[in-house]
């Protein structure tokens, strides 16, 4: 059907993937990113630092430990936590009742710092994950070649991805996580730990950034600069969707990516700005974003 365009089925369906993956990505950090938004008001530049530790986790403990991929899909992200619950409880808990400028631009020098850490430690070359055995190979789908690890990236991110918005949006804990960011007075009345909600609601959604780091790692070369690379992207894909909505951030994500392997078909010089020209149009027309509620 493409052909006079000079664009080839496989080549449409090839980009059509790339860009699912892409944006399987996108709408798992983005996830991320809204969760601490929505339910902390925290601008966390962090999360593309916690991103690419997720990846190192998984690298050192398969180099070092012997940890394969299946165990490092759990333990990495929990590692990530960790530090993310240690960065909230020492440094961010302080900016809590300050501008939101004072939290960006600690959660900016923080990046800064771990990734410093990292490229000291590590070079920039970056580090080969190879893909798990049992994930090798592609299916034939009869029109394309299907990697099965890229089938398996798009179906874990956007099964954890409705888990935590199902989590969020349709249990008592995320109604006291929501409770706690419109009225923390009222819910501590009830006998909830507001503190340790927070706190743990922040190691969640960095947990969700190392999760994404671990899936990237057989995909991408594992090196420091891989999170700072993609999170302003990311933060354009929130943007879009509305700070601090989670079904937003999802699907916007996700269909983001999928334009963005569009663009790459009928006009490549474009792909890499059609999320910002997106985000500029929607800016104009719906401030609040696409998902997000207007003040």
């Amino acid at each position: 059907m493409f052909e006079w365009l000079g664009i080839t089925p496989q080549g449409l369906y090839g980009q059509l993937l790339v860009g699912l993956i892409n944006g399987s990505f996108y709408a798992t950090l983005s996830l991320g990113l809204a969760v601490i938004f929505g339910l902390l008001n925290i601008v966390n530049f962090t999360h593309g630092a916690q991103y690419m530790m997720g990846a190192f986790v998984a690298w050192m403990g398969l180099r070092y430990f012997g940890v394969n991929y299946w165990w490092s899909l759990i333990l990495a992200p929990l590692a990530v936590g960790v530090v993310g619950i240690v960065l909230e409880l020492t440094l961010l808990r302080r900016l809590y009742r300050m501008d939101h400028l004072y939290g960006l631009l600690l959660t900016f020098g923080l990046a800064l710092i771990i990734e410093g850490g990292f490229r000291q430690a590590f070079g920039i070359s970056g580090e080969q994950y190879d893909i798990p055995e049992a994930l090798t190979g592609a299916t034939n789908l009869g029109f394309i070649f299907l990697p099965n690890y890229r089938a398996w990236v798009v179906a874990a991110s956007l099964v954890v991805c409705f888990f935590a918005w199902f989590v969020i949006e349709r249990t008592k804990l995320g109604a006291y996580l929501r409770a706690g960011t419109e009225n923390p007075q009222l819910l501590q009345a009830f006998g909830v730990n507001v503190p340790v909600l927070v706190t743990l609601t922040y190691g969640f959604g960095a947990a969700l950034a190392g999760f994404a780091g671990v899936l990237a790692a057989p995909i991408f070369q594992v090196n420091p600069v891989m999170g700072s690379n993609l999170l302003i992207v990311v933060f354009a894909v929130v943007v879009i969707g509305g700070l601090g909505s989670i079904l937003g951030s999802i699907l916007t994500g996700v269909g983001l990516g999928l334009i963005e392997g569009l663009t790459k078909v009928f006009y490549p010089e474009g792909s890499s700005v059609v999320i910002f020209v997106i985000m500029a149009v929607i800016l104009l027309i719906r401030p609040a974003g696409l998902f997000g509620k207007e003040k």
